[in-house]
């Protein structure tokens, strides 16, 4: 195993100024958001700083991450700006009645 399947992987959202949210995974969240903070992140924050990190938990594998990912990118705006306001946990995004 290499030590990307090993690692704790996270699951993040971050706040631009205009108030979007942008969901990304990593196995380091100090030096991801530094990454973006500094323009050597997602293309899509490239420019918009200050940047906020606004929610984030520990999610297991690297493939289990992903999934996550891919499903909480198709969220609703609404649906996403629950997951911060309750700080829910990964476990619940999907269970819980009001995200």
């Amino acid at each position: 195993m290499t030590d990307e399947q090993t690692s704790e992987w996270w699951i993040y959202l971050i706040r631009t100024p205009q108030n979007a949210l942008y969901c990304g995974i990593t196995t380091d969240i100090t030096r991801r958001f530094q990454q973006h903070q500094c323009g050597r992140g997602a293309k899509a924050l490239r420019g918009k700083s200050p940047l906020t990190l606004v929610w984030s938990h520990p999610v297991g594998t690297h493939r289990d991450a992903l999934r996550m990912e891919a499903k909480v990118k198709r969220f609703s705006k609404t649906h996403k700006e629950k997951i911060v306001l309750k700080n829910l946990l990964p476990s619940q995004i999907f269970d819980h009645k009001d995200a």
